[in-house]
């Protein structure tokens, strides 16, 4: 097993403690039958169809989905950027649906980090990382010896001790991002959030981004929500959850046991998400296994739900 492997697999039952412990608790992020429509000239576009979704603090989630799914739109409620058209939203005490102008600017610099995909927009050009991570302190009114001392201390949480003093033109891609976690932890927020952070990295640096965020959330205990249309993240995290059509539509969550020969072995199961209208959406692959279109019947067994299409009458009463 490769030591890339067995760190994943580390992070990962350990993150498996932190999720069953959290479960328990008051979700730190709750989201009920959220929406949120755009009206563009004469054209109505429904992002978020009543979206469901809870995050458990100190956990790390992946969200996924296509273009045009509404992962994006729901970033930018959470984030503070944009406000729901209807339903609720909250993360920690913060009513994301009430908020005044005020208020999501405190909420932006109190509580929450965000990192963006475009490593440019993410650090102040003429600072260096040093300055650029003591920024958000700076605004929320730090002293300068808490700054420079936190700032020293996240950058070298994520191996970047020696670049402190270096611009952003002066630090790789990968550096960049990273730099760009120690701004979004500066003013020690219960979540950060990423909206496609490895966009623009190739492969092998993107996973030192991802390692980074995977050590944030270890050994910070910060919540972490990463949005991606990259389903390949799906094996960097805990849980993912997928949104298609504006709603939650599946979740994979993975678990790390030890067999009888000490390996450590990762399972992940696939679940379809019921909401509060008890709809559900069925996984691509299943629907065109057994062809299910338009309407499909339904019977109830004493331990599951059969699911048939509409003219298969051969198979009522068992299973497929």
């Amino acid at each position: 097993m490769s030591v890339t492997a067995q760190a994943r697999m580390a992070a990962a039952s350990t993150s498996a403690v932190t999720t069953a412990a959290a479960a328990t608790a008051e979700p730190l992020i709750a989201c009920e039958n959220l929406v949120r429509i755009y009206q563009t000239a004469d054209v109505e576009v429904q992002a978020l169809q009543g979206l469901d979704l809870h995050v458990a603090a100190g956990t790390m989630v992946a969200i996924v989905g296509a273009s045009g799914s509404g992962k994006s739109t729901l970033l930018g409620i959470l984030s503070g950027l944009d406000a729901p058209t209807a339903g609720a939203a909250r993360v920690g005490s913060w009513d994301l649906v009430s908020m005044s102008a005020s208020d999501r600017l405190a909420y932006r610099r109190s509580s929450v980090g965000f990192v963006w995909q475009q490593t440019a927009r993410n650090l102040v050009p003429y600072l260096s990382a040093q300055r650029n991570v003591e920024l958000p302190m700076g605004l929320n009114g730090a002293r300068s010896r808490v700054r420079a001392d936190r700032a020293r201390d996240l950058l070298a949480s994520l191996g970047l001790a020696d670049k402190a003093g270096r611009r952003p033109g002066e630090l790789s891609g990968g550096e960049q991002q990273r730099v760009a976690i120690g701004v979004a932890l500066a003013n020690e927020p219960a979540v950060v959030f990423a909206d496609e952070p490895t966009g623009e990295l190739d492969t092998a640096t993107g996973d030192e981004v991802f390692a980074a965020f995977r050590r944030v959330n270890a050994e910070r205990g910060t919540t972490v929500v990463i949005v991606t249309h990259d389903a390949a993240v799906s094996d960097q995290v805990q849980r993912t959850v997928a949104i298609r059509d504006g709603r939650t539509s599946s979740e994979v969550l993975r678990s790390t046991s030890v067999d009888e020969f000490g390996e450590a072995q990762v399972t992940a199961r696939e679940f379809a998400v019921l909401d509060r209208a008890g709809r559900l959406q069925l996984p691509a692959g299943y629907r065109q296994a057994l062809g299910l279109e338009k309407r499909v019947r339904l019977e109830l067994e004493s331990d599951h739900v059969g699911v048939w299409p509409e003219d298969d009458g051969a198979q009522a009463g068992g299973e497929r």
